[in-house]
């Protein structure tokens, strides 16, 4: 799984901020690894310099292999939770879509006709 972070030009996309995310991507994702190919981690202040509250925005693109790109964005206070917040939604997404996928094929038996799970 190839991990990109990408930052706007209010962000500083240092190699800490970049280790940090894409190690917590591996971790959360890790159950899936085998089935995306790539991840696209965008950062971005929304309001630039002006400053808000909840201006931090994470935007989280995962591929997986052969399918259209699942996408998962949130806001909030600290890039940390924007990251942390999309995420989750991410990891949820990604679930669904290959559990409604495993369903679409039906039940796989093995060659003695015994149903494999």
């Amino acid at each position: 799984m190839q991990i990109h972070v990408l930052t706007d030009n209010h962000i500083q996309g240092s190699e800490r901020l970049v280790e940090e995310i894409s190690q917590g991507l591996v971790s959360t994702l890790q159950r899936y690894g085998e089935q995306i190919t790539r991840v696209d981690v965008h950062l971005a202040d929304v309001n630039g310099p002006k400053g808000a509250d909840n201006d931090k925005r994470c935007l989280i693109e995962a591929r997986l292999a052969g399918h259209q790109p699942l996408v998962a964005s949130h806001q909030a206070a600290t890039i940390d939770e924007s990251v942390d917040g999309a995420s989750e939604k991410i990891f949820r997404i990604i679930e669904s879509t290959i559990g409604r996928l495993h369903m679409q094929k039906g039940p796989q038996t093995s060659a003695g006709g015994d149903q494999v799970i």
